[in-house]
């Protein structure tokens, strides 16, 4: 154990060095952090690959992450369900699904394999770089699977970023109630940094839906997952040693369990919160840095249109079934 931290330290403590450097840029200049911690990690690459610090990045962007995960549940509660409406969790739910479909529908329409569809229509339909992440330690490693990851979490972050500044806009010329306009931004918007800033600049209303909205989104990475592994495994195309339940989604779905229970008090729920966000932000940024710029090019132009053409599905769906629910 003494000479397996030994042998992580170095990497990991670069992982996180880099990840608090997106966290201050985050927090002083209002930049994303998840999309900072990739851009940030990219210059290091030539780490992942130094002798001393490959196995901590490694580490950091495997297990940190796995614990980054887990944690999300203390955010998650079955209270969701019936502030949200079982009207609009169907509507929710239901998008979350077809996008992910949608995704690997067009997977070979863009030229990609059925892999990149999940895991791109799955980060646009939950979480964004969360989701992203997850899915990722599900996949077979091949030699373009970091870079696949790393493109799907800048693109996904960048999109999202978008709609911050666009859908309220879209809200107010089309006349969305605050229940409407909450249940629309939370329930299209990838990251939830982005999810309560677009909700608060419409009202105090709007954004405590939006929040609850997302979270319920987030709340169904632990079955997508589920379904992917088993998917997965049955196709023969598993990521190596990953069991049909990973670890990190009993970890969520206890959380969620306690939380629900109310049997977590809130300290708990603050700091599990806060060591997740800074888990996710530290396996995205070992990530980036086990990712070239070169890497990125070599995605193609078909790709972006592919997270673009999910993006805008998944607005028009939850958007034009609003209209439905209210009319």
């Amino acid at each position: 154990m003494v000479l397996n931290a030994k042998l992580i330290f170095p990497g990991l403590l670069f992982a996180v060095m880099v990840a608090m450097a997106a966290q201050f840029l985050s927090d002083h200049y209002g930049a994303p952090v998840m999309l900072m911690a990739i851009l940030l990690g990219i210059p290091f690459q030539f780490l992942s690959t130094e002798e001393r610090t490959a196995p901590g990045i490694g580490f950091a962007s495997r297990m940190v992450l796995r614990i980054g995960v887990g944690l999300l549940g203390v955010r998650v509660s079955i209270d969701m369900v019936a502030q949200i409406g079982l009207a609009n969790v169907g509507l929710v739910a239901s998008g979350v699904v077809l996008t992910i479909l949608l995704g690997l529908a067009l997977a070979p329409v863009f030229q990609r394999d059925k892999a990149f569809g999940f895991l791109t229509g799955s980060a646009v339909a939950i979480c964004g770089a969360s989701a992203a992440m997850a899915i990722a330690s599900l996949l077979p490693k091949g030699e373009n699977t970091e870079r696949d990851v790393t493109f799907t979490v800048v693109s996904v972050t960048l999109a999202s970023t978008v709609a911050m500044i666009i859908y309220p806009i879209i809200i107010s010329a089309i006349g969305l109630d605050s229940q409407s306009a909450g249940v629309f931004l939370g329930g299209t918007i990838h990251d939830v940094a982005q999810v309560v800033g677009a909700g608060y600049s419409v009202s105090d209303e709007t954004g405590d839906i939006s929040t609850l909205v997302k979270l319920f989104r987030v709340g169904m990475l632990a079955p997508v997952v589920f379904v992917g592994a088993l998917f997965l495994r049955q196709s023969g195309q598993s990521g190596e040693k990953v069991p049909l339940v990973p670890g990190f989604v009993i970890g969520f779905l206890a959380l969620a369990g306690l939380n629900s229970l109310g049997w977590l008090p809130d300290w708990a729920v603050h700091s599990a919160d806060n060591i997740s966000r800074a888990c996710l932000v530290t396996a995205v940024a070992a990530v980036g840095m086990k990712t070239s710029f070169e890497d990125l090019k070599s995605v193609g132009r078909s790709a972006p249109i592919m997270i673009l053409v999910l993006t805008i599905a998944i607005a028009a769906y939850v958007l034009i079934g609003q209209q439905l629910i209210g009319g």
